[in-house]
């Protein structure tokens, strides 16, 4: 999982590895908050390092594998992407999925992902976009993009076509609430519950299959992403039973450059 989304969102993590894909949840009841020191939830010197353990299940449907595995991501330096200056975080594996570098731009009016190394053809069609933005306000929610027709980069009904998708996103802030995980326990970390959907259309003429990935994480004052659990589900193609796979990562320690 990339530091700032689940993914990043992002994950980057999952089925899809497209980033951190969100749907409307419902409105938090607390008072409104608007947070004014809100990139100090994101900290992304160069030499930051945060460890996460990691347990993922998956199958189709009751038949479960469980997994157990450790991430470890740190903010290695800076590139230039399209003559945007970008932070670069790499991480040794995210979602159990392998070593990645995932890049964003942090300014004064939020966050933009701008892709990964190895990405997705799925991803490439949707960089860059807005993952937070700033300053930020409790409860709010904001789309990221509604796409439709894009090319899904796999061919899943073995017609020898790749699939068409369409893929919907949005980011809701519920909350601030305290978060205990190996690392220590962590008050007042900002809440973000996310639901990703996508409606995948096979060529061959057989119907759309339907995908979805919902997630909630927390984000600590100065320390940054502390923890998120994700449960993906991908429907039945033809005779099999569909997917479904649930992660969570929780941070064991890390360092924070000053």
């Amino acid at each position: 999982m990339d530091r700032y989304t689940m993914t990043a969102v992002i994950v980057l993590s999952g089925l899809w590895q497209v980033g951190f894909f969100m749907e409307p949840a419902a409105a938090d009841a607390a008072e409104p908050v608007t947070i004014t020191d809100s990139a100090d939830y994101f900290p992304d010197a160069v030499g930051n390092r945060w460890v996460y353990r990691g347990h993922i299940t998956e199958g189709p449907l009751q038949t479960v594998d469980n997994k157990f595995f450790t991430n470890v991501s740190t903010v290695t330096g800076t590139k230039t992407i399209n003559n945007v200056r970008v932070t670069v975080f790499h991480d040794t594996n995210p979602g159990n999925h392998g070593p990645s570098d995932s890049f964003y731009r942090r300014d004064s009016v939020g966050i933009v992902y701008y892709g990964s190394e190895p990405g997705t053809p799925l991803e490439k069609q949707l960089i860059p976009y807005q993952i937070f933005r700033f300053p930020i306000k409790i409860p709010s929610s904001f789309q990221q993009f509604d796409r439709t027709g894009l090319d899904f980069g796999s061919d899943m009904d073995h017609d020898g076509a790749n699939e068409k998708t369409d893929v919907k996103g949005w980011v809701t802030l519920l909350g601030r609430e305290t978060i205990t995980v190996p690392a220590g326990t962590f008050p007042d970390a900002i809440k973000v519950e996310a639901k990703m959907t996508m409606q995948i259309h096979l060529s061959s003429g057989r119907g759309a299959i339907a995908g979805s990935d919902v997630m909630t994480a927390w984000f600590a004052k100065g320390v940054g992403l502390v923890k998120y659990a994700e449960r993906q589900e991908m429907g039945p193609i033809k005779e099999d039973r569909g997917v479904i796979v649930e992660i969570t990562e929780e941070l064991e320690e890390y360092e924070i450059k000053k």
